[in-house]
């Protein structure tokens, strides 16, 4: 069933692999995707779908340096070239939109200020072009202007789009803006924007449903990672983290989405076998974040009906032919994560395909 095909919004995927959004920092001082990012994702065309490294909507949503932005002309164009070239192959391509919020850096940004939900840091250090630098305390985004900050997600959704995505994941995952409005810790907001489930999850509904205006339902999809407690991010009372997606989740369902995907350790917790209940459908599943996803668990997942396809990263960095190769029971290559974070060609497109 892995190898099967899937209705994804008006497309149909040649199996349920999906690539996940992997963060791989080759896109240069200014951004823009190059020749080098269009072949890395040319060889994974072969996976159901590719959804691409987070993208930042403005300069002051970067994250990381070398990270590509959807915001210039340049920045189109680069992508136009990584899309082609993955539709050349047969294959398909959503391209992950992520504002940064509080995970970045003034360097970083190119002295775009740093911001966030609710001025609270995280406890720890981001590497900036000058080093390592303590994470700033963001400024506390006022109400109105939040529906600035979500046309830029519009319009690097419409980018997108022009770029020759066939989609856009809205990130709401691993710690960055939109999960920063869900979690209690990073969002201690007084107005109708903070406080309760219902009052955190608003913007993030808000942001949704301002892209699927644009866009049409078919072309966007959303992540989640609920209990998910990376970049400061802490959602560690049960009872609030269900109330909190559930509220998100039910209200952004009559949308028609084109998939929900969520990332979690156990796929067959009540959690998230409830959301995907309240969701009502394409269901995407990641357990990979702590530990790779092995050929059997992603197997057992779409046998075991938990899910309708499965998200996979560190077995896509290494074998661009991973669908191939999990297909036929083929011995795989072994990711260096030495490289992830690195420039150049060196473990990022010299991966070799399998050899007949």
């Amino acid at each position: 069933m892995l190898f099967s095909p899937l209705a994804l919004g008006e497309l149909e995927l040649s199996n349920r692999l999906v690539m996940a959004p992997l963060t791989r920092l080759r896109a240069g001082q200014n951004g823009v995707p190059g020749s080098l990012i269009a072949e890395h994702y040319r060889q994974r065309a072969s996976l159901g779908l590719i959804v691409s490294e987070g993208t930042y909507p403005t300069p002051a949503g970067q994250s990381y340096p070398g990270q590509p932005g959807l915001v210039t002309e340049e920045q189109i164009a680069g992508w136009k070239k990584a899309t082609d070239a993955v539709h050349a192959e047969g294959g398909r391509i959503f391209a992950q939109i992520m504002h940064g919020g509080r995970v970045s850096h003034a360097d970083i940004t190119g002295g775009h200020e740093i911001v966030g939900p609710s001025a609270v840091a995280i406890d720890g250090e981001v590497r900036t072009p000058n080093g390592k630098q303590p994470y700033p305390v963001p400024r506390e985004l006022r109400t109105d202007e939040l529906p600035g900050v979500i046309q830029e997600i519009v319009t690097a959704s419409k980018n997108a789009i022009e770029a020759g995505f066939d989609g856009v994941e809205l990130h709401s995952a691993n710690g960055y803006l939109l999960h920063e409005f869900l979690a209690p810790n990073s969002n201690v907001r007084t107005d109708s924007y903070g406080g309760s489930p219902e009052n955190r999850a608003r913007f993030v509904i808000e942001t949704v449903n301002a892209v699927v205006e644009a866009l049409g339902a078919n072309r966007v999809g959303i992540r989640i990672s609920p209990e998910h407690n990376v970049q400061g991010i802490a959602e560690i009372d049960p009872a609030d983290v269900r109330a909190t997606y559930e509220v998100l989740v039910e209200t952004i369902a009559p949308l028609n989405l084109a998939y929900l995907s969520i990332l979690h350790h156990d796929p067959k917790s009540e959690l998230v076998q409830d959301l995907r209940e309240r969701f009502n459908g394409t269901f995407l599943v990641n357990t990979g974040f702590s530990e790779i996803t092995t050929r059997d668990e992603a197997f057992a997942i779409i046998e075991d009906g938990l899910a309708d396809a499965v998200v996979v990263g560190r077995p896509a960095i290494a074998n661009p032919d991973l669908a191939r190769r999990w297909r036929e029971s083929l011995p795989l290559n072994e990711p260096d994560a030495s490289t992830f974070y690195a420039d150049g060609a060196e473990g990022y497109t010299d991966y070799p395909f399998y050899a007949n």
